[in-house]
């Protein structure tokens, strides 16, 4: 949670300028003068490496590992690549994912089928979340010139076909732990209701993006993960 609450703060600091262009994004601490940028890049770095010396030392090497990674990555890799090509999102997704491996690292100390199956869960939920969220706020990211995939793609054939995609291996990704002995049929059956219903707003979308379509996908995908984990734990406590 620290590692993961100073990226977030560090990725305020360094998007500061843009996030005050930006109506979604104007209102956030820095940006409205509520907190100075240095007060914020100074908490940053202090709680993500308070994060990273906790796991070090009360968790396990590959944990700390996996969460400066995800820091790493988040920062310095995706966080500048917004400006420079619209696979910024599928990059991203690999440090939005990694946390699901880093806790897979700390309860069992190794990396086994699961913790992947899970990040893979994770990575491929993201596009579809992410493709809605920037098409609905695809002026506010062309304005300021990040190269998200729907402010650069008006005919939005590939960001539909990305979606509908990534929606479809979500739902044969999650019936993966069922079909390794992971989770048991209620995970199975709730995970394919979910998911199918995932993959239908997607595919509506996909027909002919508009405000009540793009918003319908983002709230299915807010909907989605939650619950997904939900019908997970209730599964592993009936095994």
């Amino acid at each position: 949670a620290f590692v993961a609450g100073g990226a977030g703060v560090l990725n305020h600091y360094l998007e500061r300028d843009l996030d005050s262009q930006m109506k979604r994004t104007m209102k956030r601490p820095i940006p409205s003068g509520r907190i100075k940028p240095n007060t914020a890049r100074r908490f940053g770095i202090f709680i993500s490496g308070m994060g990273v010396i906790y796991l070090l030392s009360a968790v396990n090497t590959p944990t700390a590992i996996v969460a400066f990674a995800t820091l790493f990555l988040y920062l310095i890799v995706y966080t500048p690549l917004k400006m420079k090509t619209t696979w910024n999102t599928l990059i991203g997704a690999i440090p939005g994912a990694l946390p699901t491996l880093g806790g897979w690292l700390a309860a069992s100390g190794n990396l086994e089928l699961g913790g992947w199956i899970l990040f893979g869960i994770l990575f491929l939920w993201q596009i579809p979340h992410f493709f809605a969220i920037a098409w609905l706020y695809r002026h506010d990211y062309g304005r300021v010139g990040f190269k998200m995939l729907p402010v650069t793609d008006p005919s939005m054939r590939k960001t539909s076909a990305f979606s509908v995609l990534f929606c479809a291996l979500l739902v044969l990704c999650t019936t993966l732990l069922h079909l390794n002995g992971i989770a048991g049929k209620v995970f199975m059956w709730g995970s394919l209701l979910l998911g199918v219903t995932f993959l239908a707003l997607a595919i509506d979308a996909s027909r002919g993006w508009t405000e009540v379509r793009a918003r319908r996908l983002l709230r299915g995908s807010i909907i989605y993960l939650p619950l997904l984990l939900i019908i997970l734990v209730i599964d592993q406590s009936l095994l």
